[in-house]
């Protein structure tokens, strides 16, 4: 089934000429009237629009002209990120109607690189606590993790290889790990935040779903780059983390384990299959107490968060408090109760993680470490804890989730791999090794 392709793969095709975008577009718009009804992955699918892209993009090959890195692949962007002459309603009936009028940096990168636009896929209220109704494609029980809900379930049912989410805190890796597909967060201000929702400047990172490590990386490598417009860009020569792929390492990687205060949070199913992949690499991987400056981490975290969303947002909430959900009134009213001396406290921690965890790379590959608590939870219970990424995601690193595990439910359990910061292409390479090193083995 095109629709089935890994993005990868269906570039290649596309460019070989042995498919067209407009066919491979049209099997995703199939797929996707075939199965969302019971998913609800998309909050605005752009039909029309997306095979208008595709046949412009296909006469373009036709014509010799030059391909991008993603010549007729379709991709789904968080509801989130601004495309001109869509909607960005951000999950809340605060933004109900709300209609771009410039695409984003990413949407912009996207159309660079010969993407097609398919549309917005579902976020949670302000891509924060407040769960969206969509489904975990394995089981519509379940939910698919948030904030990145529609992201994650689209690429996991088959609507598009591709799709943009975000990360505060966990909203990448962990509805990766819940689908059972690839995840990647790179390097905080590797990829541009202009013209996404801020929820928090300090902490809001962009990331990336598809079917396979080289498909995160081509997507990854498509939108980095250095925009003067974001705090939190990167003024220098960036990695390409497919780069990573393309080479074996020189020495077999080193990897850590850290152990978590909140470690006691993982299902069965999850701590065994951790340790089994442990085992399986062997002395490969060196198991150490967390330092207690890393762990609080999480308490950190949650004090920018929510300082930084009550005032990021103020004016939504001043405006139209009666259409926020009673799931985020208790949050801002907290961040609106911080200190300017409790956040900036919070602040010099977080920078401090930084510069403690580039001294800690120097003796270790990768860390590996949970992606969530196990199988994702049912849909009443949220969008499951996102605390196994926390800390990554506030020191700024790279962090991967690979689908390696499943638990009793059938559903998938996902591995979390995290990089040293602005070395994405050496945690690729570390990757490769690992999942090259668990096929041998089995």
């Amino acid at each position: 089934m095109l629709c089935q392709l890994t993005a990868s793969e269906a570039r290649r095709q596309i460019a070989e000429g042995l498919i067209t975008s407009q066919q491979l577009v049209e099997a995703c718009l199939e797929r996707i009237t075939e199965t969302d009804a019971g998913i609800g992955a998309w909050a605005h699918l752009d039909a029309e629009g997306a095979l208008a892209q595709a046949r412009e993009l296909d006469d373009l090959r036709r014509k010799g002209r030059t391909l991008g890195l993603l010549h007729g692949v379709p991709v789904g962007l968080k509801d989130i990120f601004d495309v001109n002459g869509l909607p960005t309603e951000c999950g809340s009936p605060a933004r109900k109607g709300t209609i771009a009028e410039i695409d984003c940096a990413v949407t912009a990168k996207l159309r660079e690189a010969g993407a097609v636009i398919m549309g917005k896929t579902v976020t949670t209220e302000f891509a924060f606590l407040n769960p969206a109704d969509t489904s975990n494609p394995h089981n519509n029980a379940h939910t698919p993790g948030g904030s990145s809900s529609g992201s994650a379930a689209a690429v996991a049912a088959g609507h598009v290889p591709l799709a943009i989410g975000s990360q505060t805190n966990g909203s990448t890796i962990r509805p990766a790990s819940f689908c059972g597909i690839f995840g990647f967060k790179p390097t905080r201000g590797m990829i541009s935040r202009t013209g996404v929702l801020q929820t928090s400047v300090t902490l809001d990172q962009v990331g990336v779903f598809g079917r396979s490590l080289e498909d995160v990386c081509l997507l990854a490598d498509a939108l980095a780059g250095y925009d003067p417009r974001d705090p939190a860009g990167l003024p220098r020569p960036l990695p390409s983390a497919a780069s990573g792929l393309n080479r074996q390492p020189l020495v077999e990687p080193d990897l850590v384990w850290l152990d978590m205060p909140y470690h006691d949070r993982l299902t069965d199913d999850a701590r065994s299959g951790l340790e089994e992949i442990m085992t399986a690499l062997g002395d490969r991987v060196e198991r150490i107490q967390s330092p207690k400056s890393v762990a609080t981490l999480v308490d950190h975290q949650k004090t920018v968060h929510e300082y930084e969303i009550a005032r990021h947002l103020a004016d939504d909430f001043d405006r139209h408090w009666d259409m926020i959900s009673d799931t985020l009134k208790p949050v801002v009213e907290r961040g609106r109760a911080y200190s300017d001396a409790q956040y900036a406290e919070a602040l010099s921690m977080v920078a401090g993680a930084e510069t403690f965890f580039e001294e800690f790379f120097h003796d270790y590959d990768g860390i590996i470490a949970p992606s969530a608590s196990g199988e994702a939870p049912l849909k009443t219970d949220g969008t499951g804890d996102p605390v196994f990424c926390t800390v990554w995601t506030t020191a700024g690193l790279p962090a991967l989730n690979l689908p390696l595990l499943s638990g009793s439910a059938g559903l998938p359990i996902g591995v979390q791999l995290i990089g040293s910061g602005e070395q994405d292409d050496r945690l690729m390479t570390t990757a490769q090794w690992l999942v090259g090193s668990l096929a041998a083995s089995e």
